[in-house]
């Protein structure tokens, strides 16, 4: 059974960091991109942030260039978001998501939530 696991969230002052982990269990990930997506209240889920598991290229919507950094570690089959510089708009559920580069499943996490006070 694929689980997707997020930790990490919570609240913030604007300015401050986050670090967001996603533990990935029940089958490999090297023929998958991992990545982030967020939804705030009202609004619909976005794209954050996506790595290719097998060579590490990474892809960010144009919001977080520059503040947020993924990265993987393959031997702990986990996905990191290092968040800086957080503003109040980044304010959402964030969640975990695997998806195939082949036909396949699409799998998601739980989430957590991020809230940044102003």
């Amino acid at each position: 059974q694929v689980q997707l696991v997020e930790s990490g969230g919570g609240l913030v002052q604007a300015g401050g960091s986050l670090r967001l982990s996603c533990a990935a269990s029940g089958r490999t990930f090297s023929s998958y991109a991992m990545g982030w997506f967020r939804q705030a209240p009202g609004k619909e889920r976005e794209f954050v942030a996506a790595i290719i598991w097998s060579d590490s290229t990474t892809y960010y919507t144009d919001s977080v260039k520059g503040r947020f950094t993924i990265s993987r570690d393959a031997a702990k089959n986990t996905l990191y978001l290092q968040m800086n510089s957080l503003k109040p708009e980044d304010t959402a559920v964030y969640y975990c998501n695997a998806d195939p580069l082949l036909p396949g499943r699409r799998y998601w996490g739980q989430g957590t939530q991020v809230t940044v006070s102003s």
